[in-house]
């Protein structure tokens, strides 16, 4: 079963008539030597092309995600981050004043930052005690106004995974853009969405390089949608929002597959020896299962032991005013030599 809500009756009238500005690089294709079309400085004195204008539509680097990911370039939008595809879903569904999205606190915040940004309100339905959608919920908090649904997936800062029938479930029956964030993936054994595009036409599904792929500095997040809807993203971005180094960077990261592989082996690894660990720390009162690269840790004092561990020279994540997660750390698993020093100091706290 399909939503039948036509995705294109939730697009902003001006948005789905905007003429997009066309660019230099938009308006050329094929090989040339001589390029006086964008009024460029001719100087290359690095020769690494850093006096021109990058690829508008980052072809490249999609070409070599579509293989990665085993999906078509045309349901790929990449962004500066996976925020500013957020904001540009915004953009495009919602109207200020108007409007309102669904969030499912705790969850990452950004979601929030953005309806306030766009004068949209944001129905918050909190997940259950188990860190769960609560769909009959959701589903009663929606009215004509619910434009947008954000699903995180694996969550932030609780690290569970989201089940899957509860998803598919409200994206059979949200009467709008369902957006299911995947930063933490790649991480997971559970399955992407992205293999569910053509079966759910309102769905979005949003990945990182900032994870896994360990290039949080180049700031390339992804978007997979219908082709249609990836259409509107690119009218609506800047005309060249990803910078010819990053582009650049991400390109030759991304042939280098066996790095990956490796890291996420070995992060996974010290995952499971970090969670054993944790349990063994006077005033841990519970380690949450985690499907993320990182683990949320109830313990007694927590506001006190994240001050004594940024005294130590540690810095994790303190989360202990977060609903649902009074009294949590949220831990980035490291190295194993940072786990270790983190562990050790844990430990010199709790004496």
């Amino acid at each position: 079963m399909s939503n039948t809500v036509n995705w294109k009756d939730l697009v902003l009238p001006h948005i789905l008539n905007l003429q997009a500005y066309s660019s230099a690089r938009d308006e050329f294709s094929g090989d040339a030597k001589v390029f006086l079309d964008a009024n460029e400085n001719p100087f290359d004195e690095e020769q690494q092309n850093w006096n021109r204008y990058p690829d508008p539509l980052q072809m490249g680097i999609k070409q070599q995600l579509s293989k990665i990911k085993g999906i078509a370039s045309e349901n790929i939008f990449l962004g500066n981050g996976s925020d500013e595809a957020i904001d540009l879903l915004f953009r495009i569904f919602c109207k200020g004043g108007d409007s309102n999205v669904i969030t499912c606190p705790p969850t990452y915040g950004m979601y929030k930052v953005s309806s306030s940004i766009h004068n949209v309100a944001n129905i918050e339905v909190p997940l259950t005690k188990d860190f769960q959608l609560d769909v009959a919920a959701i589903l009663k908090a929606t009215n004509e106004k619910s434009k947008m649904l954000f699903i995180c997936s694996p969550n932030n800062p609780t690290g569970n995974s989201l089940r899957k029938d509860d998803i598919e479930t409200l994206l059979e029956n949200f009467r709008g853009i369902v957006i299911i964030d995947e930063a933490y993936i790649d991480f997971s054994a559970q399955e992407s969405f992205i293999h569910k595009l053509k079966s759910y036409p309102n769905l979005v599904v949003l990945q990182t390089l900032s994870k896994a792929w360990g290039m949080a500095s180049a700031r390339l997040g992804m978007a997979f949608a219908n082709p249609e809807l990836i259409n509107i993203l690119n009218k609506v971005k800047p005309p060249y929002n990803i910078s010819g180094p990053s582009q650049k960077l991400v390109e030759k990261s991304l042939r280098q597959s066996d790095v990956f592989l490796r890291q996420i082996k070995g992060i996974l690894a010290e995952r499971d020896s970090l969670n054993q660990q944790l349990q063994d720390i006077p005033g841990v009162k519970k380690v949450f299962d985690t499907d993320a690269n990182f683990i949320l840790v109830k313990i007694d004092e927590a506001k006190t032991i994240y001050k004594k561990l940024i005294n130590k020279g540690i810095v994790v994540r303190d989360r202990s005013n977060v609903k649902l997660c009074y009294d949590c750390l949220r831990i980035t698993v490291g190295t194993s030599t940072e786990n270790k020093t983190l562990i050790s100091a844990l430990r010199d706290i709790s004496i």
